[in-house]
């Protein structure tokens, strides 16, 4: 695979290329994820009462049960829809040019979400060190699946069309090397996943692990000229990170499984980090395996 299923993929974008349709698209979509997070509040209000919404708001900051782990999730979409919005209004284009070929996308995001899968499973016989502890009870888990993994899906698509839709097609459409169209996004991408609030060894680590990811996906996007790989290896990297094993802490609360520490435990994380980071370039590399057997 090449990077020539990436020209018709950006296509579109090369009507409308300037830059300055792209910062205002971006102002828009933070209005429009603003809006999306502001109505999803209000839902919440009108739902609970002030009383009650007060004390969702709270929860919200901790998001270690359930239910406020999928309102966390519904306020991402927003992100996506800001960019569907952008491409509309600024670039005066249909929201579908942003994932790609229909077909393409389904086929391409299957496979990589079961190799994905796959190979997270086998990194379980990789020895860490530390007992893993219970999460959410299995009953309670498995009635909260379905609605779950539709959440994840909506997450990680939002952030696809936004980071490899969006931002990758228009800085391709004004610059011609991919240092610009591969690296920025996924810097930006990296960037968001910093949390201030986390020790800054680790802070600066996942940071850099969300980079790697956005740089492995950027570069499935461009080879196959659609987000579908990338957004199967999103969602199922995520499903195994809220769903399966979690951090203690923050985004726990829908985990059959969690770790014995949180994001405090720098000596224990460090090492795991980087384990993580080498984990995902096989997963990638697995992927282009995988996409590269079924398009000979």
């Amino acid at each position: 695979m090449t990077y020539k299923a990436h020209d018709a993929f950006v296509a579109p974008a090369r009507a409308r290329p300037g830059l300055w349709r792209l910062l205002f698209g971006l102002v828009l979509v933070a209005a429009v994820f603003v809006a999306w997070f502001m109505a999803l509040v209000a839902v919440i209000f009108l739902v609970s009462g002030t009383g009650g919404g007060q004390q969702w708001m709270v929860r919200l900051t901790t998001a270690n049960t359930p239910t406020t782990v999928l309102l966390i999730l519904a306020a991402i979409p927003g992100l996506g829809l800001g960019a569907m919005a952008a491409v509309r209004v600024l670039h005066a284009r249909g929201p579908a040019t942003l994932f790609g070929p229909k077909q393409r996308v389904i086929r391409h995001f299957s496979i990589a979400a079961a190799v994905t899968l796959a190979v997270l499973a086998a990194s379980l016989l990789i020895p860490t060190g530390y007992t893993l502890m219970p999460g959410l009870d299995l009953r309670l888990w498995l009635s909260f699946l379905p609605l779950a993994l539709v959440a994840i899906a909506a997450q990680a698509g939002a952030e696809e069309v936004l980071f490899r839709g969006y931002l990758q097609q228009q800085l391709a459409a004004r610059f011609a090397s991919p240092l610009v169209w591969l690296l920025v996004p996924s810097l930006i991408f990296g960037a968001a996943h910093f949390d201030p609030g986390a020790p800054p060894v680790v802070a600066w680590l996942v940071a850099a692990a969300a980079t790697v990811f956005g740089l492995c996906a950027a570069d499935l996007t461009a080879r196959t000229g659609s987000i579908g790989a990338a957004w199967g290896f999103h969602f199922a990297n995520n499903v195994a990170a809220v769903l399966v094993i979690a951090l203690n802490g923050n985004l726990s609360g829908l985990a059959l499984y969690v770790t014995p520490f949180g994001a405090e435990a720098v000596e224990t994380l460090q090492p795991l980090i980087l384990r993580d980071i080498a984990i995902t370039l096989a997963i990638y590399a697995a992927i282009r395996f995988a996409l590269a057997r079924k398009s000979a």
